[in-house]
């Protein structure tokens, strides 16, 4: 048996921990190759609209939720990993079409996983997952595009959430001068702490702008979209770099050509669910090169598998600040 926050759609939907045979585990994904014991997961945005139901995430039902999760290798026959191998997992629909990672166990396929660097705990993995590996595959993204240190203020959009707290935290380290975006002016001093020179009010970003506006950004980080993302783009300077991660405001984007035709702007896309193993491991040895194990810390809030449904409610109203660490078991 194993505890599990399972989604179901039969009645109407629920969202519920529950205790699971082992042989579900063969329902939930029949194309795993590794059995894993799942130590710790995370609350990310996406799991948040599946256990909330307040977008079609989850394709399949009945679903465990999580797309993240950390632990160990119990069994497996992928040439790759072993008994006792300890891994890190993030994205590849896993919640979405393939039971995931909300549990004590979960039946993975081997290609999905990625060596655990061993500067990392299960639990700081977690405390990164998937927000944090996307945060490091933005910030990837500006220096493939030649953005340095010196090159001005980037500019952090949904700064107190968990892609913008890792990205905060990863410029800071490797000396950009980062501006946070954010709607909770309180939190000010949080964002200084992880690397933050200055922090602005969402609401100069949020609402609609013009198409071309006075440069400012030398690149930016956007989890946010809509409005948000089309203001960025019009204040970044010539030759600069937008890496669009995330929707928490929209999927829209209404915006022109005009940044990308007279300043030369990219528009850098951010996929993390299915990056391939090689650009994965990347972010994941450079995260545990860069990212600060002391700052990992002051983002973190732990609880239990059972109060991850209550948290996940809180993530969809705004009262989340960071990461979210979910101890799956006792």
């Amino acid at each position: 048996m194993f505890n599990a926050l399972l989604l179901e759609n039969t009645d109407g939907f629920t969202a519920s921990v529950r205790s699971l045979e082992d042989s579900r585990l063969l329902n939930g994904d029949v194309e795993g190759d590794v059995t894993v014991a799942v130590a710790y997961s995370t609350l990310n945005y996406k799991d948040g609209l599946a256990i909330t139901n307040k977008s079609p995430v989850v394709r399949s039902w009945p679903m465990v939720a999580g797309i993240d999760g950390a632990g160990t290798v119990i069994e497996s026959s992928h040439p790759a990993w072993k008994t006792g191998d300890v891994f890190v997992h993030n994205g590849w629909g896993v919640g979405e079409t393939h039971w995931g990672c909300l549990a004590e166990k979960a039946r993975l396929k081997g290609d999905w996983l990625v060596k655990l660097p061993t500067v990392f705990t299960p639990r700081q993995a977690m405390a990164i997952g998937t927000a944090g590996y996307t945060a490091m595959l933005c910030v990837l993204a500006l220096e493939d595009h030649g953005i340095k240190p010196d090159a001005g203020e980037v500019l952090v959009t949904g700064a107190t959430g968990g892609v913008g707290s890792v990205a905060i935290a990863l410029l800071g380290k490797l000396g950009y001068t980062v501006v946070a975006a954010t709607g909770k002016v309180g939190e000010a001093a949080y964002l200084n702490s992880l690397g933050a020179a200055s922090v602005i009010d969402r609401a100069l970003l949020s609402n609609p702008g013009k198409p071309f506006q006075k440069e400012r950004w030398a690149a930016v980080v956007d989890p946010v979209g809509s409005h948000t993302l089309a203001n960025a783009l019009a204040q970044t300077r010539y030759g600069g770099v937008v890496a669009a991660c995330g929707l928490a405001q929209g999927m829209d984007l209404p915006t022109t050509v005009m940044p990308f035709i007279l300043r030369g702007v990219t528009l850098a896309g951010i996929d993390s669910v299915m990056a391939p193993l090689a650009k994965r491991q990347r972010a994941w040895d450079r995260l545990a090169r860069d990212l600060d194990p002391t700052l990992l810390e002051s983002m973190i809030e732990e609880i239990p598998l059972e109060a991850a449904i209550a948290k996940a409610h809180d993530l969809m109203n705004g009262k989340v600040r960071g990461r979210v660490v979910v101890k799956t078991r006792r």
